[in-house]
């Protein structure tokens, strides 16, 4: 009996070595047949069993991760930006405008100081402003230091917020071009304006028409630093575009030289019918 039980166990393990050498043989009969068809293929059989033993041996979220990418798998945010993509080109008419409006109302605002400081035969309470008054070794705007008003068409009053500062003051106006020679009058002083001669009034239209000439100089260099600005974005603009903010800059610049031209008018009647 024992006899008969070894010689089964000697059977079936020969039968099994058998079926194991035979399985090894068509794999091997099968990847060589492959390689020699398709050496292509081979190497992706190869590289397919390897990255699976190695992905085998990962976390599960680079495990899945790395599929993804073996996979080809694109993200969302990679397939919106791929489609959707806008070629627009930026939009610099505002800017250019807003640079160029301000370098011009900068020109206007420096006019109308320089104008102010001409004296005309009628009192105004802005004469006085660009006047820079000395008191305790600190130079300081005159409408800092006193209160400026009109009491008559000839006659200016000149009320410090300090009273000790009134003599400041008085040096100040007296230095000034002005002409003016104020009184003291209680805590205040008093300026009366004298009337303009001949050739005060000539030299004051000569100043107001050299005034409007720098303006409108500072004006026009404020439109070719716009113009500057649309040519160089020209290549990325559409040609009506770029003769729109033309047009626009240009009226722009009637706009300003304009309003120059009517504040030295204004003046100069000022100073004429004083």
């Amino acid at each position: 009996m024992a006899m008969l039980v070894r010689r089964a166990l000697s059977s079936s393990r020969n039968a099994i070595g058998f079926l194991r050498r035979s399985s090894s043989v068509v794999q091997s009969r099968d990847f060589f047949s492959i390689s020699s068809s398709s050496p292509n293929l081979r190497m992706r059989m190869i590289g397919s069993r390897d990255s699976q033993s190695d992905l085998s041996h990962m976390p599960d979220f680079l495990r899945d991760s790395c599929r993804g990418f073996a996979k080809g798998k694109k993200s969302k945010d990679d397939s919106s930006g791929a489609t959707g993509m806008v070629d627009a080109s930026p939009d610099i008419g505002p800017s250019v405008k807003a640079a160029a409006s301000s370098q011009m109302e900068a020109a206007i605002d420096a006019l109308s100081r320089d104008l102010t400081k001409l004296r005309t035969g009628r009192a105004a309470p802005g004469m006085l402003d660009h006047i820079v008054v000395e008191t305790g070794g600190v130079k300081m705007p005159l409408n800092h230091l006193a209160l400026v008003s009109v009491l008559d068409p000839k006659t200016l009053s000149i009320n410090p917020y300090d009273p000790d500062t009134v003599k400041e003051l008085e040096k100040a106006i007296v230095s000034s071009p002005l002409g003016l020679n104020p009184k003291l009058d209680g805590q205040r002083l008093v300026a009366s304006i004298p009337a303009l001669t001949k050739e005060h009034i000539q030299a004051m239209c000569k100043i107001v028409t050299k005034s409007s000439e720098v303006v409108k100089q500072s004006i026009r260099r404020a439109r070719q630093k716009a113009l500057e600005m649309v040519k160089k974005a020209g290549s990325s603009l559409p040609k009506d575009e770029v003769k729109r903010l033309e047009k626009e800059v240009e009226e722009l610049t009637k706009k300003f030289v304009k309003s120059a031209e009517d504040m030295c008018k204004s003046k100069e009647k000022e100073i004429t019918q004083a």
